[in-house]
């Protein structure tokens, strides 16, 4: 399981509510354009795949940051938000 930040600027309002669209599916909106992601490698790579056909690179620009536990840990936030918790799994 990795964590992802992942921020665009897209100008495209149709290209942008796609991009999120997408993202959506994979995490959860902390900013209006920046989301976090906890997923599996094979899904973020899904998730790039995706993004990909919905981007026009000579336009837009997204932007993907993986953060270790380490790192996760000096997150500062100001203001309301969280870091989602990791979920707890039960294998049974």
């Amino acid at each position: 399981m990795i964590f992802v930040v992942v921020s665009y600027d897209i100008p495209d309002d149709r290209r942008r509510n796609r991009v999120a669209r997408v993202l959506l599916d994979y995490g959860s909106r902390v900013q209006y354009s920046v989301f976090e992601c906890r997923i599996e490698v094979k899904h973020y790579e899904r998730m790039c795949a995706r993004l990909k056909k919905e981007v026009n690179e000579e336009e837009d620009s997204v932007r993907f940051y993986q953060l270790c536990q380490s790192c996760l840990k000096t997150v500062k936030i100001i203001g309301h938000g969280q870091i989602e918790p990791e979920p707890d799994v039960v294998i049974v």
